[in-house]
């Protein structure tokens, strides 16, 4: 179990220092690369869509049937789902817009925002980031914890939709302040919320572990993941590319994740 628990840690650490990799290409590149970026987020939606609804919510649903019986179980998954992502919602109306990491934004964009405003914008970018990184974590770790299988390309998943994050603190920051080494550090530090997110959760949740607290948080963790995929993923995969594009990326997520798990079966 202790092998377990850290694998599943260092994973969630790695998804979440991805942020770093957002404030790196902030830095070298002077202009982003729109469709490989559009791609990219509609395949991290459809790998995150495809394993949430096909294999995850089966494996909550399979959990708390087995613990609280067919129809209570069964109940239990979906209010356990829509649980997931009325928590992930309400989090997200808390932010405002403007901070909201949801609202992703391009190196241009940021670069010609009022320079009175970026560090501002910067600074409460990264605090959102961090408070919106917490469930993300607990969910990673959790994937990680029950199905190891999973893990990998649910990291990349979310790996690849906290670099544009990293662009929207570090490009602020820097603007502000001429500081590489501070907008980075900003961005790291936003990314460090996931695995404290998870850390933090284990250690509530492990005294009371069974399939029942498992397969709740199973359905929530695949509630939170769609959430993010729709409300998130998607809306900025369109905007940074052309439609079609988006929709490609999101298929081969998709295909990606189905023909991974028939690997492992």
């Amino acid at each position: 179990m202790d092998h377990q628990v850290l694998f599943a840690f260092v994973l969630t650490l790695l998804a979440g220092l991805s942020t770093g990799i957002g404030s790196g290409i902030a830095f070298v590149c002077r202009s982003t690369n729109r469709k490989f970026l559009s791609v990219s987020l509609g395949f991290s939606a459809g790998v995150m869509i495809y394993v949430s609804l096909v294999e995850i919510m089966g494996e909550a649903r399979e959990a708390l049937v087995r613990e609280l019986g067919t129809r209570p179980g069964s109940w239990a998954t979906v209010a356990a789902f829509f649980g997931g992502m009325l928590v992930i919602a309400v989090i997200d109306k808390l932010i405002p817009e403007e901070e909201n990491p949801h609202e992703v934004k391009s190196v241009e964009e940021e670069e010609t925002t009022n320079a009175g405003r970026l560090m501002r914008m910067g600074v409460f970018t990264a605090l959102a980031i961090a408070i919106h990184n917490f469930p993300e974590g607990l969910a990673t770790f959790v994937s990680a914890m029950q199905e190891p299988g999973l893990a990998i390309p649910i990291v990349v998943a979310i790996a690849i939709h906290n670099i544009p994050e990293g662009i929207a603190v570090s490009v602020p920051i820097y603007q502000a302040t001429g500081s590489r080494s501070k907008a980075f550090r900003y961005s790291f530090l936003s990314g460090l919320a996931e695995p404290l997110g998870a850390l933090l959760g284990w250690l509530v949740l492990r005294p009371i572990m069974n399939d029942t607290v498992f397969g709740v948080l199973f359905a929530g963790v695949a509630g939170i993941m769609v959430f993010i995929s729709f409300d998130e993923l998607l809306p900025a995969a369109r905007e940074y590319g052309e439609h079609h594009l988006s929709l490609y990326g999101l298929i081969s997520g998709m295909v990606v994740m189905a023909v991974s798990l028939l690997l492992f079966l």
